[in-house]
């Protein structure tokens, strides 16, 4: 079967930096928030690909709780951060998949542009997968491994220049080749037809454009998806964390989006869509 490729690379999205403790993501809501007396805002979100559909459940919550609005832009962490550098991105909050991403906009020589970062929690790197695909039944029954090397499995990753998540499938790809002497997993990792957006690769499973695509579970949960953990693997994961860029246009309601991360209802929708809180956060 011809492998194929629907979508060129795009943009996703960035933020802030430090050490703490809580939850992100991020839409677009408006009104007033409840027992405030000040006007609604606008919280700017730079965050993950990965909490595409997260967002899209905090978000009626927030609005609920707030009255303030969310905009988001969803790009990979890695870009997103090097935009909130280059000054080509505005936000008020960065939500990152990962701590690399943070410690690039930390300290005087990268800009100082975010001075701590709150963890949010975890969510490993899975197999997702078509539940109708041909596959479907191989994958439950046999090594993920040795199913994704088929000659007809339509597979996709994201790109690791621009995703800390591309990083990861890279190092599964490469690690179970290796250790397991499997060669067909490292041409895998060197084919970049199989490179997707982070944001597509759900609509592209559902549309039955893919077999199998490696991504966050919190992502395959929040997409309905089934899927397979990478069984051979070590620590492959996202680390969440939520912080505020330097100059933040609407301080204000930014401060009041990670007070409400915090919050039971926040937490309930974060557990509910597979992320893995941080101990002392979800206490």
């Amino acid at each position: 079967m011809t492998r194929r490729r629907l979508f060129g690379r795009r943009p996703w999205a960035l933020v802030t930096k430090g050490v703490s403790l809580l939850a992100g993501i991020s839409l677009t809501l408006t009104g007033t928030p409840s027992g405030a007396s000040s006007a609604p805002g606008t919280v700017k979100i730079l965050a993950a690909g990965s909490l595409s559909n997260v967002l899209t459940r905090l978000e009626p919550a927030f609005h609920a709780a707030t009255g303030d609005t969310l905009q988001v832009t969803l790009m990979g962490s890695t870009e997103l951060a090097s935009g909130i550098k280059a000054k080509s991105l505005l936000g008020d909050i960065f939500l990152s998949a990962s701590l690399g991403a943070d410690r690039a906009l930390e300290g005087s020589a990268n800009g100082v542009w975010i001075s701590r970062y709150s963890l949010l929690g975890t969510s490993p790197v899975v197999l997702a997968y078509r539940a109708t695909s041909t596959y479907a039944h191989s994958l439950l029954h046999r090594p993920w491994y040795s199913v994704i090397t088929d000659p007809g499995f339509v597979l996709g990753r994201t790109d690791p220049t621009v995703d800390p998540g591309g990083v990861l499938d890279l190092d599964a790809l490469k690690g179970i080749g290796y250790a397991y002497n499997e060669p067909a997993l490292l041409t895998l990792s060197g084919n970049a037809r199989d490179i997707y957006p982070e944001s597509a690769l759900p609509g592209l499973l559902q549309a039955g454009q893919l077999d199998g695509a490696f991504m966050y579970a919190v992502s395959a949960r929040a997409a309905g998806l089934p899927f397979v953990p990478l069984v051979g693997t070590k620590n492959l994961a996202a680390t969440y964390t939520v912080a505020t860029l330097k100059g933040a246009p609407d301080a204000r309601a930014a401060a009041t989006f990670v007070k409400w991360l915090s919050s039971a209802r926040a937490k309930a929708i974060l557990v509910a869509q597979g992320l893995a809180l941080n101990p002392r956060f979800a206490g």
